[in-house]
């Protein structure tokens, strides 16, 4: 709390300025026994409030979204805590490119490449992002998904490029395309080596669809998303999926109620029942700068 002469030297006004905006009821305030108390946090919400954000600026407070991957234990997570918080799932790189503009809160991610840790590898390297936390979410495993029976007998993606089977894609920047060009890479293969049916699949659901109406024989998705479908699956990798948002929104209370939902009791207990997921990294804070 700062008396008038020290609220005045706070924002660089004069006292008699200062009186006059108390008097318009036009600054936060309060009267305790005769004397005028600003409260130092309120007064730096006051200034704020009027600042003005030239075009392309990040807003202050970015819409109460989910941005980013799509995964069914964090839908179920955000409903089932109580967070307020809404999912729009895009991929991965539609998710950060959103963050980077403010339109979401968070960006649930999965990156691949060669580094040892490829989402904290990634946003290090974001230049528009110098105040990111990355919060552990779960890793998960990501496999083939394959008809009942597994009728083409499909073990590898070696065996999908030689027998030629229907691969269902994901859209470019999604987490699971980023993931097949790496499997592909060291493989010695590329895209165009795959029969690919389209048009590409916006989540991992629409994927398991895809295999299960015949569409496609094949895609990448995770376990969970298999055994939803009642669709086969030979595992590939395990990855980190990750939260990844400014620090501001780390204490903002919808993402608080997140992260202290993500250390009950419930949340493991999910995730063992959907399968394919890890949920010791939940709510850790794996990188910020």
């Amino acid at each position: 709390m700062l008396t008038t002469s020290e609220a005045a030297d706070y924002l660089r006004l004069g006292e008699r300025k200062l009186y006059e905006l108390v008097a318009e009821n036009r600054i936060p305030c309060s009267k305790v026994t005769g004397k005028w108390l600003f409260p130092r946090h309120e007064l730096d919400r006051w200034v704020l409030s009027g600042l003005a954000h030239p075009l392309g600026m990040v807003p202050p407070e970015p819409p109460p979204i989910v941005g980013g991957s799509q995964d069914e234990l964090l839908e179920w997570s955000l409903r089932q805590a109580g967070t307020g918080l809404a999912s729009l799932t895009e991929g991965t790189a539609n998710g950060v490119a959103r963050l980077l503009r403010g339109e979401v809160a968070a960006a649930a991610i999965h990156f691949h490449g060669e580094a040892a840790d490829p989402n904290a590898d990634a946003v290090r390297s974001m230049p528009r992002l110098h105040d990111a936390v990355l919060i552990g979410f779960v890793r998960r495993e990501q496999g083939l998904l394959l008809p009942p029976g597994n009728p083409r007998s499909l073990n590898s993606l070696s065996d999908v490029i030689e027998s030629g089977s229907r691969m269902a894609m994901r859209q470019p920047g999604a987490g699971a395309h980023m993931l097949l060009d790496a499997l592909l890479a060291r493989a010695g293969a590329d895209q165009k080596d795959l029969n690919r049916p389209g048009p590409p699949c916006l989540t991992g659901s629409d994927l398991a669809a895809a295999v299960r109406i015949g569409r496609a024989d094949c895609g990448i998705a995770t376990r969970a998303a298999a055994r939803a479908a009642g669709l086969e699956f030979v595992p590939l990798v395990w990855e980190s999926f990750d939260l990844l948002m400014r620090q501001r929104t780390y204490f903002q209370a919808s993402m608080q109620v997140l992260v202290r939902f993500l250390a009950a009791d419930d949340f493991p207990r999910r995730a063992a029942e959907l399968t394919g997921y890890d949920a010791s990294s939940a709510g850790h804070i794996r990188f910020f700068n």
